[in-house]
């Protein structure tokens, strides 16, 4: 198994105690109401949100795309769309902000301008790029949380989008419009759209991790029950063997 975290001589960074604090709440609480399994996430989360309605369809450009989203810690949303047919590759990394503060423990500190965030390679002729986004205000994070997700706070667990080209923007723009006009959402969407950021891939030891680590608390607490929602509400696209990084590298 992985290591859980960096290698810090200084000790664990904020970001890293405040996961342990809050697994270890979760922990408490799973306890005191006598659950095996994991904790269920709120209705906001599990709701299906419509699907993209729009009266131009969007054609495929090629026999893959990338795409790159942020909410909130990038375990969770890895582990989500490595469950997704038509994606082949899932990465977690950082998006946003420079190259030179692309790395965790930086990261972590709230200044960078990055946002843990993952980027998906995927065949747009077995899912596409609105349905995508469809699971990601689905299942993969609240939209409406600003500058936090769950126990994580701080501008690098905001929800983002960072369109890989302007067909892209016009989906996710449209795409939020029409969920907002609808009141899908008892508070506003507040998910950024924010073109032209490079992606930079997170450490290894962040690759592949619910997978590796299902019983890690906070998987546990946290980002099991968005896995086991993808599979009760988006069951036509769910794959049981989920695509790892460690696979695709091979």
């Amino acid at each position: 198994m992985r290591k859980s975290f960096h290698d810090d001589s200084n000790g664990p960074s904020a970001a890293t105690r405040r996961r342990w604090l809050s697994a270890a709440a979760g922990i408490t609480t799973l306890a005191a109401v006598g659950a095996t399994g994991c904790m269920p996430v709120s209705a906001g989360e599990t709701r299906e949100v419509p699907a993209f309605k729009s009266a131009e369809p969007v054609a495929a450009t090629g026999n893959t795309e990338v795409a790159v989203l942020a909410g909130g810690c990038f375990w969770g949303v890895q582990g989500v769309f490595q469950h997704v047919k038509g994606v082949s590759n899932a990465v977690s990394g950082y998006a946003g902000g420079e190259k030179r503060t692309a790395a965790y423990q930086t990261v972590s500190g709230g200044g960078t301008g990055h946002a843990e965030s993952v980027q998906l390679t995927f065949d747009p002729r077995q899912i596409s790029y609105a349905r995508l986004l469809q699971i990601f205000f689905s299942v993969a994070h609240d939209p409406t949380q600003l500058n936090r997700q769950g126990p994580d706070q701080g501008t690098q667990y905001r929800s983002a989008i960072f369109p890989a080209n302007d067909a892209q923007a016009k989906v996710a723009k449209a795409y939020i419009a029409q969920l907002d006009q609808a009141h899908v959402f008892e508070a506003p969407i507040v998910t950024r759209l924010e073109p032209s950021q490079s992606f930079f891939p997170a450490e290894d030891y962040h690759q592949d991790f619910l997978t590796l680590n299902p019983r890690y608390p906070y998987i546990v607490v946290n980002d099991m029950p968005k896995v086991g929602a993808l599979k009760r509400l988006f069951p036509a696209v769910y794959q049981t063997e989920p695509a790892l990084v460690s696979q695709a590298r091979r």
